[in-house]
């Protein structure tokens, strides 16, 4: 490979895979209608027409780059995310889907996920999506409440989010509300209304986030009036007890879905799998025999597209080192309320449990993780103070710094939020 920066991590005991981890898709798309006031992802303000054709050019051509260091492997899911890849038409995504089809073996049932943005909502579109080989949509509602989405910067109206949420049902059945709490002057009583909206759909699969102020952006410079940590506690119960009311599984820390609605998609990166990541600034952790990668595509659209052009996809590409991979897999699995095995460690990351056995110590002796040794899960305990239980793994904080980017998207590998 060319100019990507990338770390020498040869002189640590590498890890060693009998079998490779199951292995996603990553399409990133980064162009919105306008960039929320809240967001701090990868995601940039279209100004007149977005370069489709060339973008979809530019991706097939990324994922030609990627195929060697994954010859041969099944992917399991696909996951387009923004940005607002609804902002694609449906003949894009459609020849898009069908580059993909044609470069990697993709499995028959494979989960295909698109998000989308209620403000570009079009039911012929949502329907060419489908008919395109989509057969799930993640729909980013945020709110049913018109003066809670003039205060998030949305470009839809509660109308629009109501009947993109219809249309997405109708046509996809299998579909994920985006919602937020913790709101702009947002009191239990409102919260709760908000939910029984989104509720009254009985949507599969619901996605329900605290609103964060996230540096650089607008909400970090000029806060809104949030409400104060007492009453978003006490809205965050709230909810959680509504969904679990109305037979929802709180299966991640902020995903509820009904029996067998799960995302697949979430659920390899919260157990470790691996995903390759293409588009604009999209992030992939990929294992090898005796490694695990992770890789940065270039950030900014353009630049992006002019790297492609020369074949020079990859900004950074760095070997996750062992002492890194304990906290890396403990972020991911313990965000499960259910979990995963304790053997899949050995499974996921190339070490043997042995590696973690005195913070996996501590951490039961605090009563923050599950005392049985065939399962990795936290307690209750242990889920409230999530933050501090994954700290344990670390091995400075210096890498607490260093380690965050798997958390990214979290920015780019396909996080619903």
């Amino acid at each position: 490979m060319t100019n990507p920066t990338t770390i020498d991590a040869t002189s640590l005991a590498g890890p060693h895979f009998a079998v490779l981890p199951p292995l996603a898709l990553y399409v990133h798309i980064p162009w919105c209608v306008r960039k929320c006031p809240y967001c701090d992802f990868n995601s940039h303000e279209a100004r007149g027409d977005v370069p489709e054709d060339a973008y979809v050019d530019a991706l097939l051509a990324d994922l030609e780059f990627a195929l060697p260091g994954v010859w041969g492997r099944k992917v399991t899911t696909v996951f387009f995310g923004g940005g607002t890849p609804s902002l694609f038409s449906a003949a894009a995504i459609d020849r898009l889907l069908a580059g993909i089809r044609a470069r990697v073996p993709l499995l028959p049932d494979a989960e295909i996920t698109l998000e989308a943005n209620p403000g570009t909502f079009e039911r012929h579109k949502f329907a060419g999506y489908f008919a395109a080989g989509v057969n799930r949509l993640s729909l980013g509602i945020q709110s049913f409440d018109d003066a809670q989405l003039k205060a998030l910067g949305r470009v839809h109206d509660a109308d629009e989010a109501r009947r993109a949420a219809e249309a997405a049902l109708m046509i996809f059945g299998n579909a994920n509300f985006d919602l937020m709490y913790a709101l702009p002057h947002q009191t239990v009583a409102s919260a709760c209304a908000d939910l029984a909206a989104a509720l009254a759909f009985a949507p599969p699969h619901l996605s329900f986030y605290h609103l964060t102020l996230e540096p650089n952006t607008l909400f970090h410079r000029h806060p809104p009036p949030l409400p104060d940590e007492d009453t978003a506690a006490d809205i965050e119960d709230a909810v959680h007890a509504a969904l679990a009311r109305a037979g929802y599984h709180q299966y991640e820390t902020s995903a509820y879905a009904k029996p067998d609605r799960a995302c697949r998609h979430n659920l390899n990166y919260w157990q470790f799998g691996d995903y390759l990541g293409i588009g604009a600034g999209a992030h992939s952790k990929l294992s090898y025999a005796d490694r695990i990668l992770r890789q940065v595509r270039w950030k900014q659209p353009r630049q992006y597209l002019e790297r492609i052009a020369e074949g020079r996809p990859l900004q950074e590409e760095i070997a996750v080192a062992r002492d890194d991979i304990g906290f890396e897999f403990m972020l991911n699995a313990l965000r499960l309320s259910d979990g995963v095995p304790a053997s899949s460690f050995a499974e996921r990351t190339g070490y043997p449990l042995s590696l973690v056995t005195r913070p996996l110590e501590i951490a039961t002796r605090k009563g923050l993780l599950d005392p049985d040794p065939t399962v990795l899960r936290p307690t209750e305990l242990g889920r409230r103070f999530l933050n501090d239980l994954q700290e344990l793994f670390l091995v400075t904080p210096r890498r607490a710094r260093a380690v965050q980017a798997p958390l990214v998207r979290l920015e780019a590998t396909g996080i619903e939020r």
